[in-house]
């Protein structure tokens, strides 16, 4: 059953699952991505972690069917922390296990950051390209927020066109079209080209125990940034993933990861 989060300029809209009792982890999906998203690209299989816990899953401020704003600092990953800081404050929980993809993982570490005690855990999945190698991927978001604006759909449509996808994609799903309204995706591009993780000095102090998951050939999701966070995060692991096979081993490693004794 979906229910809302109200915000200043977004309603969040999300969904409980899984094992009543259980842990309970909330989960912030990619940029450009949502629920629906990710279940259609069907590499992230909820069922196997929703059988270990209590699963949380919402969308992001104007991706999906969570509204928002045309105004680009609603999207960058401070802020995008509060709002999952206010869905956890609004599912009553207690420490949760904080789980995020791609832009979720900035969120996660963000939040983090900004109150320790609302974690237990962290499950940082594919994160994205942070500190030195986030600026030509930061002017790429610009590029594509202005070619919206000057030439709308097309103009979207023909800067992506030319991107290939990751080699470990290459026989896999393609991934589905953003689920962001062409009004808002301009906002949330220019907010993730104002977006980078937190600091490399800041990050030694989240101790909690962390599971990182990245995969390999993908320059939007380096593996530099992957070994980066498993080398400051005093309790992390990381596991790295060469094929889509072992992608899919991702569901019970995360499973096995929140029922595991601290």
């Amino acid at each position: 059953m979906m229910a809302t989060v109200a915000r200043e300029g977004a309603d969040l809209a999300y969904a409980v699952s899984g094992e009543e009792g259980g842990p309970l982890a909330v989960h912030a999906h990619g940029a450009l991505s949502s629920r629906a998203g990710e279940e259609r690209h069907g590499l992230f299989l909820w069922e196997p972690v929703a059988e270990a816990a209590r699963l949380v899953r919402y969308d992001a401020r104007g991706h999906g069917k969570s509204t928002g704003r045309a105004v680009p600092d609603d999207y960058v990953f401070t802020n995008l922390a509060d709002d999952l800081l206010a869905v956890i404050d609004h599912v009553d929980a207690g420490p949760v296990t904080g789980m995020g993809a791609s832009m979720g993982t900035g969120t996660v570490l963000h939040a983090a950051l900004k109150r320790p005690e609302a974690f237990e855990r962290l499950v940082l999945i594919i994160p994205p390209t942070a500190w030195e190698t986030r600026k030509p991927v930061a002017a790429h978001y610009r590029e594509a927020a202005e070619a919206l604006e000057t030439r709308g759909p097309r103009g979207f449509a023909d800067l992506m066109a030319g991107e290939e996808p990751p080699a470990i994609f290459a026989q896999g799903p393609a991934y589905p079209l953003p689920d962001v309204s062409w009004d808002l995706l301009p906002s949330v591009m220019r907010g993730l080209a104002a977006s980078d993780l937190p600091a490399p000095s800041e990050l030694p102090a989240l101790t909690h125990p962390a599971l990182i998951l990245a995969w390999e050939t993908d320059d939007g999701h380096p593996l530099s940034t992957a070994e980066a966070l498993a080398d400051l995060l005093p309790a992390a692991t990381l596991h790295v993933s060469a094929t889509l096979a072992d992608i899919r081993t991702w569901s019970a490693r995360i499973s096995a990861f929140l029922t595991a004794s601290s």
